[in-house]
């Protein structure tokens, strides 16, 4: 039988992980306006809304063109056809990320080869890169994992020294710099998802391409409509994969606030290694790392929960009702649908390892600093309670709550 609350207990209000709401109120009027337009004009498809958007993403990225397509995992297909990757190729990429990555490798004909990561940043080591290459290498595609570049100097250097083509998987890294470049002109080609949770987000699903070759971009654009160059003329076999008007024109709007938005996210960032950073618990957890000459964005705030705590801890967050979760769970390299690839457990250790430790926190723009206060407190108690029934001696104790 459930117990009745006493007069003074109260149920606790729920911490979401990320609230879509709380933004669209503050660009509530500029992004209806945007869409009563498109309804007004009655474009869907293509035309000024999308070139409009497409020339302001381009100005933002510093990048010569930017390519509107469906969604971010058809960017990262697009980007590999247009490079004309396919049977019998490899395209050197990271196993601890989202799906999409080897998916589209996949997709396109080629053969996924997994390096491991680097601990830092979770992002590819470079080094590991470097052993992969093979005649059959086509192209290297580093991901710019929860919002922060790989380290690309040395990629660029080994991608030009084999004559390989990089294409940078920056789903998760609009804005995101390295050594003063931004995502998504750091390789042949960038790859951008506008998934409505992304720092950029869209309505629904939208994608888009960056690069600064021409002759790339105009093949990206009739790829994206079945291969069509105009008259229903086809000059090979395309996708149909169109960024709606309707999408362009939200993210237009957005794309606006996109600097405000990502300055607060490293605010709270900057809070979170304040409030977590003091509390003695460097032997339970571990924070992220911002490398050297870049600009993280943040997308996650990803923790790592150390000695195989990190299931217990995220139960208990999520029993209060905090919201947090798991990017990713399950390493690509041991994926049922790429066993025939023959990776084996323990292969790639700090990809295996990183899935079983990674828990991340509410980062978004919005957020109220009261409640990152509320998870820095009821994490650093849960972890105090799980080390005190450990055999290990650690040596940190509670400390006191934190006022708001």
């Amino acid at each position: 039988m459930t117990k009745a609350l006493s007069s003074d207990q109260t149920t606790p209000e729920p911490i979401p992980f990320i609230d879509l709401k709380a933004q669209f109120q503050t660009i509530r009027e500029e992004t209806l306006e945007a869409v009563q337009r498109v309804f007004e004009n009655q474009s869907f498809i293509l035309g000024d809304e999308v070139a409009e958007f497409e020339y302001d993403l381009a100005q933002y990225c510093d990048s010569r063109e930017a390519i509107g397509c469906a969604s971010g995992s058809d960017a990262l297909l697009l980007a590999l056809l247009g490079l004309e990757i396919g049977p019998g190729d490899e395209v050197i990429t990271s196993p601890f990320t989202f799906f999409a990555t080897a998916g589209s490798i996949t997709h396109c004909g080629a053969t996924p080869v997994f390096v491991d990561i680097e601990p830092g940043t979770f992002n590819i080591c470079p080094e590991a890169i470097e052993e992969a290459i093979t005649p059959n290498t086509k192209a290297i595609m580093p991901v710019h994992l929860f919002g922060q570049c790989a380290d690309m100097e040395p990629i660029w250097r080994m991608a030009t020294r084999y004559g390989i083509p990089v294409i940078e998987d920056a789903a998760q890294a609009i804005g995101a710099e390295y050594r003063g470049r931004r995502a998504g002109v750091l390789g042949r080609a960038g790859c951008f998802s506008f998934f409505p949770t992304k720092n950029l987000g869209a309505a629904g699903d939208a994608g888009a391409i960056t690069t600064d070759d021409p002759e790339l971009a105009a093949r990206l654009r009739r790829l994206r409509v079945h291969g069509d160059v105009g008259e229903y003329r086809h000059a090979e076999v395309g996708y149909n994969s169109r960024i709606d008007a309707l999408q362009a024109a939200v993210l237009k709007v957005k794309l606006g606030h996109l600097e405000t938005w990502s300055e607060a996210r490293r605010s709270n960032a900057a809070l979170w290694q304040e409030l977590l950073g003091d509390r003695g618990l460097e032997d339970a957890i571990e924070l992220p790392v911002e490398a050297a000459g870049c600009r993280h964005i943040y997308n996650q705030f990803s923790i790592r929960v150390l000695h195989g705590r990190r299931d217990e801890v995220l139960q208990k967050l999520r029993d209060r009702k905090i919201g947090c979760t798991i990017y990713y769970p399950k390493s690509l390299h041991l994926q049922e649908c790429f066993a025939s690839l023959g990776y084996r457990e323990g292969q790639l250790p700090e990809s295996e390892r990183a899935a079983s430790e990674v828990l991340a926190l509410p980062i978004y723009a919005e957020m109220p600093e009261s409640h990152q206060v509320q998870i820095a407190e009821a994490l650093t108690e849960i972890v105090c309670e799980a080390h005190s029934r450990s055999t290990v001696s650690f040596p940190f104790e509670m400390p006191d709550s934190r006022a708001a």
